[in-house]
């Protein structure tokens, strides 16, 4: 670290211990970055029912003299395309599990044991969720918590943090980008009262704080894991570039909605000499009785509404086109799927190639977020969990690997690793790691050293030893 940095974060260090000193929870707040103003401003867009359209005015009906006669509802269309926006962005991330990997010698255990704990805490789900969140309300956070279980054990828990969940993010960064503070806001009741909690997580101190009477009270626990225990995750919303064409669209099916109410049934078009003539509705067999003068062509007729403006279609077939376009996401519908039918995983990542870009982009930050959720995994494991193993965890290297969300050929991968295999290219460790029909390769290894032990011994025992 420079030494221009390692100043800042000292002054930085020292203008909050003098903040904590204090008691001045309010002063640490305001130097860290909200991120409350921005989710909310998205949210508001993500959900429909807070659409610009949804804000259009009833008509109010007026007669020639200007009196009032009565309110005529409007139709109000929100159409949910961020929803669909973030989910299409969503399936081409994490539609399928990452693939961790390990890449050190001799940490099979380590490993094994990190495997464990994302089960655990069912982390493909919980990132999910994550990414979802974040492209909703551009933030969210993943919050590791170390306890001990009702065995007394030391045990793992992941919890969501987002605005929408009723939780306050707040963050602090360095100039390199490196989170040197975060804070959490929520709510507790207690006994009658309702108890406004801010946590605030360091390297080596959690600060617990609770607002009681106007002052704050604070609770310094030590930090276990060794590193802050929040995966931050911020982005843009998803539809953001498109959400003015998005307006558009809802405002024309709107209007367009009540000029059908108006126009598109038949309206019964007859002469005056008709009126005192009309049948009942109850009437069963109704006649409709005409002078022989009138005709009944000329007496009754229905006026009815031909067709909508063409231009207007044309512009509808404009704005969906973008909207889906500059967002990055392929148009899927019924129509769509049936013509994909039996075609093959590489095909679908063709012609889904607008998502596959998207997700491409994604992975810039995403890669950086795995590498620390590996790292914190890791630092639990060494520092909580499984102490004894410790000195192995400092040689653990673990990777990760984005899966594509439609899964490739089976039978095609198999034949491609098995002629790599044959050909030399490819070893039998890496092969077993690679095969997609293996879901563990750790024990699938120590199975193969076992029954090639077991053949050897079979061997030895019928024709001896040294053959």
């Amino acid at each position: 670290m420079e030494v221009s940095n390692l100043n800042m974060v000292a002054g930085q260090e020292q203008e909050f211990a003098k903040l904590i000193s204090e008691k001045n929870v309010d002063g640490i707040k305001e130097q860290m970055s909200s991120h409350e103003s921005a989710a909310i401003a998205a949210l508001k867009e993500y959900n429909t029912d807070t659409h610009p359209i949804m804000e259009r005015p009833d008509k109010q009906v007026y007669d020639k003299k200007g009196n009032w006669l009565k309110t005529e509802s409007v139709w109000r269309l929100p159409v949910p395309y961020p929803v669909y926006i973030n989910e299409i962005s969503l399936v081409f991330l994490y539609g399928r599990p990452v693939k961790w990997t390990q890449d050190s010698q001799g940490t099979d255990e380590v490993f094994q044991r990190f495997i464990a704990i994302l089960k655990d805490v069912r982390f493909n789900s919980r990132i999910r969720q994550c990414k979802r969140l974040a492209g909703a309300e551009e933030t969210s956070a993943m919050l590791w918590r170390v306890f001990r279980n009702k065995k007394g054990q030391p045990d793992v828990q992941v919890k969501i943090l987002a605005k929408s969940l009723g939780d306050e993010i707040r963050t602090q960064w360095d100039q390199y980008g490196n989170l040197l503070s975060a804070g959490w806001g929520y709510f507790l009741r207690e006994g009658t009262d309702v108890v406004y909690h801010f946590d605030i997580f360091t390297p080596n101190i959690i600060f617990r704080c609770k607002q009681v009477g106007g002052s704050w009270q604070i609770i310094e626990e030590e930090n276990l894991i060794g590193k802050i225990p929040l995966i931050i995750f911020q982005q843009k919303k998803e539809w953001g570039d498109v959400f003015h064409l998005i307006n558009r669209e809802e405002h024309i099916a709107s209007k367009t909605g009540d000029t059908n109410d108006y126009f598109a049934d038949p309206i019964a078009l007859m002469s005056a000499s008709l009126i005192e003539n009309l049948p009942e509705k109850q009437e069963p067999g109704k006649v409709l009785i005409v002078d022989d003068e009138e005709g009944v062509e000329n007496a009754a007729k229905y006026l009815t509404w031909d067709n909508a403006p063409a231009s207007k279609e044309k512009e509808i077939e404009w704005l969906q086109n973008h909207i889906l376009t500059k967002s990055f996401t392929p148009k899927i519908d019924m129509e769509t799927m049936r013509s994909l039918s039996g075609v093959s995983g590489k095909a679908l990542k063709q012609l889904m190639f607008l998502a596959d870009i998207k997700a491409s982009k994604h992975k810039e930050t995403h890669e950086d977020l795995l590498d620390r959720i590996a790292k914190l995994v890791l630092a639990i494991i060494g520092n909580v969990t499984d102490i004894r193993l410790s000195t192995q965890v400092e040689k653990t290297v673990i990777g990760h690997e984005f899966q594509e969300p439609f899964a490739e050929d089976i039978a095609e991968v198999l034949t491609d690793l098995g002629r790599a295999k044959d050909d030399g290219g490819l070893s039998e460790e890496t092969y077993i790691e690679m095969n997609p029909l293996i879901k563990d390769p750790i024990l699938e290894k120590e199975r193969i050293r076992k029954e090639r032990e077991e053949r050897l011994k079979k061997r030895d025992d019928i024709f001896g030893r040294g053959l």
